[in-house]
């Protein structure tokens, strides 16, 4: 398992891109535990951007007991993630320590907002369920 391709993964899944250190551990135990195919799934992912450097590349921020990415970092992940169209060996360009934002591609931006938005409506009526059912 990639473990900085994993927290990318775990904070995006959150609706401001925000954890604290206790989410992030036990979404990142869930993840280490659930199988071979995610441990895969990151290694695919990494190998598309060879030098991923989450805090010095400013991919993941530090703030108050947790961390919390960045635009930059969902940029970079939503290019992980793209498929490619003809070489599916094709690597995304290692993220260059620059303070030039990676340039964010159209669709897959859209796609990681409609992504994100589903997450967020399916978690609040999970914690909706929760609620009704104390």
């Amino acid at each position: 398992m990639n473990f900085q391709v994993t927290v990318l993964k775990i904070l995006v899944s959150y609706p401001d891109g925000f954890a604290t250190m206790a989410d992030l551990k036990r979404d990142m135990a869930i993840l280490a535990t659930s199988g071979a195919d995610w441990a895969d799934r990151t290694k695919r992912l990494a190998a598309r951007v060879p030098e991923l450097d989450i805090f010095s590349q400013r991919l993941v921020t530090r703030e108050n007991g947790g961390w919390k990415i960045t635009e930059r970092g969902r940029s970079v992940l939503a290019l992980m993630e793209a498929r490619p169209e003809s070489d599916p060996v094709q690597e995304v360009r290692a993220v260059e320590n620059t303070d030039e934002p990676v340039p964010p591609l159209p669709q897959l931006a859209q796609r990681a907002k409609h992504r994100r938005e589903r997450r967020e409506r399916r978690r609040e009526a999970r914690e909706r369920a929760r609620a009704n059912s104390s």
